[in-house]
């Protein structure tokens, strides 16, 4: 699978999960953030009143949502990270 490929396929699990976890669907957007120590990194912005659903309690919706797409990224050897915005 080509690089352009894994990135589409992270790039919709992100916003499937995140989608369903907010009040306001419409207002997730998934950007590309570039590379950082080698590992390809997404903005994540939903909108100011859901922040606390995609971070959750201690950070652990955050932290699940990393997992899955380090996971869904794992099969080609790339590195995938999250950051919230």
């Amino acid at each position: 699978m080509d690089k352009e490929r894994m990135v589409f396929i992270v790039d919709e699990l992100i916003v499937y999960m995140a989608k369903h976890l907010v009040n306001n669907p419409d207002q997730v957007v998934v950007t590309d953030g570039g590379l950082r120590e080698d590992a390809i990194v997404y903005n994540l912005t939903v909108a100011e009143e859901d922040k606390g659903y995609v971070i959750g309690k201690q950070g652990r919706v955050a932290k699940a949502l990393r997992t899955i797409a380090r996971a869904a990224s794992a099969k080609e050897g790339k590195k995938v990270n999250i950051d919230i915005i």
